[in-house]
């Protein structure tokens, strides 16, 4: 059958179906979820089992599509399937070309040519990328943010692709956990946020314009809590963590109607999350009345048997399906599997009816059924991919990322002529690692390096020397890079450039692969020999300016001993080596505040601000016995939400209306904050909150709001929060949301250490 005349087949059975449920039915549907509702259920009337498995089976790209057709071995499998209707979407294919490819076996070979959903990893970019997501959240700004996910969008549905696989909303505590460079850092109301507005810039107003993609909110739940930091582990945590920590983020992207979850690689009480009836079903589909689908991670279901949850595949199949489980990513499992499971009555096939319907669904609001050809336009894809406008675009978030962690005696900004500077450091001249983890579509060194950012500015004489590399060897994605840990060959210029120096701007740090899924490290200090390099050009020249490239914090406590100026650079992405050298010179006044705690030393970690009090928190009786290290302070080296700027900001006045309220009144705050230094600059202003007392113990503080406000030199500005129960409420051990009468704390300032506080009774 032709593909006309299939679509016209297609076309009479859903009309006769529609006819048909009308008889039945005398409300008049309308709305467009309840007539595509009708579709669905139209094409699952006229499924086989099989054409049904089918669409819960996702291949990986398996050939050059552009060359001949496999003719052995899985691939040859895998394209048979394709060709009969047993694949219902696929991952890493991109172009116009090779998507349109194979979208044409999907839509003119198969029986009801269904059309494929092609998802990808678009984590911060697609060609064009913005910094790495956890530097993005060091923005605190949600329209960069979701501008940066529009233009992850736009370039990616150019090039055929209508799925990606972000955002990750995990929260984490473990710098050494190597994936926190993909989310937004360790609270779970920045979190929040920052997860709804990627959905926004992903998903747009409309799924099925051109220029927008499914999201998908990964991976859940609890990853970011890996025993350790390493990468694939377990996961030990309480309900209360649970419910007040991991789940909103997911709860505020279901909120914000992403079309799609993934499961986590780890495991939760004991059950590995892609098996977890109590994720999936009585949280997410039937608590939060989620509507979308759940893809597994890679083989995921397949190794709940490797776990030892599930004895042979069949048995992980049979789980996950059960579970929840709706689309099988590369584990074979759903499309060999399941039929038998069916048919033996293990598994109802209403179960797979739902799990369908809610992939088709999806299909439907992206467009693909009124045409599976609308993501493969050559000519927009020439058109839009790494565009003038979203290079502009890149390079704005990425201004707004770079926190300013030590400025003395004003070294920052720099002069912009009479000086010589010497630039030093491997990672200075770099134009790949800048990029960061995660941008599989991007090309190698296309990253603006500091040093060519740097040369832009004429008007000093600027000395390069590299001193010495973070890696050994070729860097790739899939590789575990070499470290650095013998050659100092460069040490002898590096130091002589600094001796001749007026200023040295040292970037040290991670390489960009050093970050990212499988980068776990248990050593968070600068890697290889580029401690020893920093502290032989100290002795050297102590007029240094650090700016660190990396993925996660770092402990970086002998720099900040010694150190006049520390910039937190991250990795951030395509215009790195300009956003870098405007905050340097000036011409960007930094702004931007940290999304996760920088320890002192690994051995503090897990560190985070919302921690619980204790029983014992201060040494109140001048002995031993109390909450503490006896080898290092408690505090961290920088705190959640901290971050300087080149200007200087004072808070003031902090006013709640009255000092009581009941449970339905809002909770109305004032604060003046005043920028008391000399240039105009950016501030986030936070409010956290302290409940003095609960029936489940509360963090000694909260994050429960923030503005960025812009302020002249001189100006004054009174900022305003309100509170209602919504904000003050927890969830107890059950999951359950409530809200307590009891005495609170408010903090206003420029950090999660904000000192100027008031107080209200909650009745």
């Amino acid at each position: 059958m032709n593909s006309n005349l299939k679509r016209f087949f297609y076309t009479l059975v859903i009309i006769t179906c529609m006819s048909c449920n009308n008889k039945s039915n005398t409300t008049i549907i309308s709305s467009e979820e309840l007539e595509i509702r009708e579709k669905v259920d139209s094409l699952i009337q006229i499924m086989t089992l099989k054409e049904k498995i089918g669409q819960m089976n996702q291949y990986n790209g398996f050939w050059d599509v552009t060359g001949p057709v496999p003719e052995e071995g899985s691939a040859e499998k895998k394209y048979e399937h394709l060709k009969s209707g047993m694949v219902g979407s696929m991952l890493s294919v991109r172009g116009t070309k090779a998507v349109r490819a194979v979208q044409e076996i999907a839509v003119e070979e198969t029986r009801l040519g269904i059309p494929l959903i092609i998802g990808f990893d678009v984590i911060h970019g697609y060609k064009t990328l913005s910094p790495i997501p956890l530097a993005e959240a060091a923005s605190w700004d949600l329209e960069a943010i979701e501008k940066s996910a529009q233009v992850a969008a736009a370039e990616a549905s150019a090039a055929g692709i209508n799925w990606t696989f972000a955002p990750m909303v995990d929260i984490s505590r473990d710098p050494r956990w190597g994936r926190v460079m993909e989310g937004a850092g360790e609270d779970p109301f920045l979190g929040s946020k920052i997860a709804a507005a990627r959905v926004k810039g992903f998903q747009g107003e409309d799924l099925s314009a051109v220029n927008t993609i499914a999201a998908c909110a990964k991976h859940f739940a609890a990853y970011g809590f890996s025993e350790a930091g390493k990468e694939y582990n377990t996961v030990d945590i309480g309900s209360s963590t649970l419910h007040n920590v991991v789940l909103p983020p997911f709860k505020a992207a279901a909120d914000a109607n992403v079309k799609t979850f993934m499961n986590a690689f780890n495991d939760l009480n004991g059950v590995p999350a892609t098996g977890s009836t109590y994720l999936l079903r009585d949280i997410l589909k039937d608590k939060w009345d989620f509507k979308g689908f759940v893809v597994s991670d890679w083989a995921s279901i397949k190794e709940m048997v490797v776990w030892g949850h599930a004895k042979n595949n069949k048995d992980a199949a049979k789980i996950a399906a059960l579970a929840g489980s709706d689309l099988d990513m590369e584990s074979y499992i759903y499309v060999s599997e399941l039929e038998a499971l069916v048919e033996e009555g293990i598994v109802e096939e209403a179960v797979i009816d739902d799990a369908v319907r809610r992939i088709l669904t999806v299909k439907h609001e992206l467009g693909l059924f009124e045409d599976p050809y609308r993501y493969c336009n050559e000519a927009r894809e020439k058109e839009v991919v790494n565009s003038k406008a979203h290079q502009e675009a890149v390079l704005d978030v990425a201004k707004k990322s770079i926190v300013l962690l030590k400025n003395e005696n004003q070294l920052l900004p720099l002069k912009k002529e009479g000086q010589k500077i010497a630039l030093i450091g491997g990672l200075a001249s770099e134009k790949n690692s800048p990029l960061g983890s995660w941008r599989i579509a991007s090309k190698d060194n296309t990253g603006v390096s500091v040093l060519e950012g740097m040369q832009q500015y004429k008007g000093n004489e600027l000395i390069y020397s590299k001193g010495a590399d973070v890696t050994t060897g070729d860097t790739h994605f899939v590789n575990e890079l070499k470290i650095n840990t013998t050659d100092k060959s460069g040490f002898k210029a590096a130091i002589k450039a600094a001796k001749n120096a007026d200023v040295v701007v040292m970037v040290l740090g991670e390489h960009g692969f050093q970050s990212g899924e499988a980068r776990s490290r248990v050593d968070i200090n600068l890697p290889g020999v580029q401690q020893e390099l920093l502290e032989e050009v100290y002795k050297a020249n102590p007029n240094i300016v650090l700016v660190l490239n990396n993925g996660r914090p770092l402990a970086i406590t002998w720099a900040d001993k010694h150190i006049p100026a520390i910039v937190e650079g991250w990795q951030l992405g395509t215009q790195t080596g300009n956003a870098i050298t405007q905050v340097l010179y000036g011409d960007y006044n930094p702004s931007g505040k940290l999304p996760m705690t920088f320890p002192r030393h690994v051995g503090q970690i897990p560190i985070y601000y919302n921690y619980k009090n204790t029983g014992r928190p201060v040494n109140e009786a001048n002995n031993v016995f109390w909450s503490h290290y006896s080898d290092i302070e408690n505090t961290p080296l920088y705190p959640f939400g901290y971050g300087l700027s080149y200007t200087t900001f004072n808070y003031a006045n902090i006013k709640i209306e009255k000092s009581s309220f009941t449970i339905d009144e809002p909770i109305n705050i004032s604060v003046e904050v005043a920028n008391t230094g000399g240039l105009k600059g950016k501030e986030v202003v936070q409010l956290y909150v302290r409940d003095l007392v609960g029936s489940v113990t509360r963090p000694v503080r909260e994050l429960k709001g923030f503005e960025l406000i812009e302020l002249d030199k001189g100006e004054t500005k009174t900022v305003k929060f309100t509170l209602n129960k919504d904000t003050l409420g927890f969830f107890d051990n059950n999951g359950n949301f409530i809200i307590e009468p009891g005495d609170f704390e408010v903090y206003v300032g420029g950090s999660s250490q904000a000192e100027l506080m008031a107080k209200f009774e909650l009745k």
